[in-house]
């Protein structure tokens, strides 16, 4: 929203009298007042600890708690406090909290009304199982979808759609985008919502407020573990970027050819039937495949001219420099094979060791056939880039020879089913010229 549009602060401005008349319809009885600022301090509390990365996600539980057990007026006033205290990503700072305030006041509000509606708070104050599950579950409902409404609405008046979300899902369409917001929310919120009413339900006990209260402390844990495998991913990603983004500083011939080689190696990946962990190390192994050759000199990457046998040999070192600087990275895993290895042939005459057959690491395999892939597929200063079809042709050819058949089956299939168009975020333009390759081979460079 830092430079939000005029449609878009139009609908914040509306969405607030609506959020303020849902706060006024009726007002809180003081009867309920005490119980509305103990929640809404736990959920002040609960937001700034998210957003300090103590914990990962929005604290809802306490939200639907309040919907739950008090009135529709006095549980969207639960969530207003915290809304406009707590940190929000960038300018403008007011604008963005007022709209988060607005935006659960009537999330909230609309929660509680279906769940009183339905009988739930006479059955969250009975204790009365399982009849209790369907308001509440409804509630939960009522509250993803005004939710995941209000979002996709400012995503599209003050953003656009989320481009990724538009590549997937087809034509730019508000109804898709909103669906997609709703599907993804929906599992998380349900989730929250069964805490909620675990912590409605023990409020009403004899055991009172603090026993409610000990609900939290499983769900936090757990969040806090979850937001640390975050951050740690995160930090990983990050030291990938670092090194791919060295490297093309260094070499502009690969400029977003290392992506492109993760991106197919992963398609490779998941044809085998690899698991979801393994697919992902296999991804980061085509993408730091050509990491060695910040090692290289940077004359001889460069070079126009035809290479020597000795300059050729100092190139051909690429994959030992690479496996020098990623092996210390425990969490590449094989990954840190298939960059050593990427260049060995099933024949036994690829570099750096003459591997052949099994010898090979699997990982190097498959990055073996995508690096070979994407430079037949890609235009080069040196040749133009060959149709995909005819690229899979000739990997087809040499399987046997210099491929692993299985790995350029698993690639024609892929290929076959999803299309081959890969997203790279590098920027190809001011690259250096290239240079031809050191060999025939299909896909052979430096």
């Amino acid at each position: 929203m830092e430079a939000t549009p005029v449609r878009a602060r139009v609908y914040v401005a509306g969405a607030v009298p609506a959020a303020v008349g849902c706060l006024l319809s009726p007002p809180p009885t003081p009867a309920s007042l005490w119980a509305v600022a103990l929640l809404a301090a736990l959920y002040a509390g609960g937001e700034q600890i998210a957003a300090r990365g103590r914990i990962s996600g929005p604290f809802y539980p306490v939200l639907l708690a309040g919907a739950f057990l008090l009135p529709p007026s006095a549980a969207a006033l639960v969530a207003v406090p915290g809304a406009l205290t707590s940190p929000v990503d960038g300018p403008p700072r007011r604008l963005r909290r007022v709209w988060r305030a607005a935006q659960l006041t009537l999330a909230v509000w609309a929660a509680a009304r279906v769940h009183e509606a339905l009988g739930g708070r006479d059955a969250v104050a009975a204790s009365d199982f399982p009849y209790a599950l369907a308001p509440a579950g409804a509630a939960v409902l009522t509250f993803c979808l005004v939710l995941t409404g209000l979002e996709g609405g400012i995503l599209r008046l003050a953003m656009g759609a989320p481009p990724t979300s538009l590549r997937q899902w087809g034509k730019p369409s508000g109804q898709r985008v909103w669906r997609g917001l709703f599907l993804r929310s929906l599992a998380p919120i349900a989730v929250h919502g069964l805490a909620g009413l675990m912590m409605a339900v023990l409020w009403r006990s004899p055991y009172g407020p603090v026993a409610a209260l000990l609900v939290l402390l499983p769900m936090c844990v757990s969040w806090w573990v979850f937001a640390q495998y975050h951050q740690e991913r995160a930090a990983h990603q990050a030291t990938i970027r670092a090194l791919v983004q060295a490297v093309d500083i260094k070499d502009g011939y690969t400029r977003g050819h290392s992506e492109r080689v993760g991106q197919a190696a992963m398609l490779i990946a998941r044809e085998l039937g690899m698991a979801d962990e393994r697919v992902e190390v296999v991804r980061f192994a085509g993408i730091l495949h050509d990491v060695g050759k910040l090692g290289v000199p940077t004359r001889l990457l460069r070079k126009d001219g035809p290479l020597t046998p000795e300059e050729r040999r100092v190139i051909e070192l690429h994959p030992e420099y690479g496996h020098e600087m990623v092996r210390g990275i425990s969490f590449l895993g094989e990954a840190r094979a298939a960059v050593l290895h990427h260049h060995e042939r099933l024949d036994g005459s690829g570099y750096p060791y003459g591997l052949r057959g099994r010898q090979i690491p699997e990982s190097a395999r498959v990055v073996a056939v995508a690096d070979a892939f994407d430079a037949m597929t890609s235009t080069r200063s040196y040749s133009r880039a060959r149709p995909v079809p005819v690229a899979l042709r000739e990997l087809q050819r040499c399987a046997g020879s210099q491929f692993d058949p299985r790995m350029v089956t698993a690639l024609v299939a892929a290929v076959d089913r999803y299309g081959w168009h890969p997203t790279v975020t590098a920027d190809d333009a001011g690259a250096p010229p290239a240079r031809p390759p050191i060999t025939s081979a299909p896909g052979a460079h430096r």
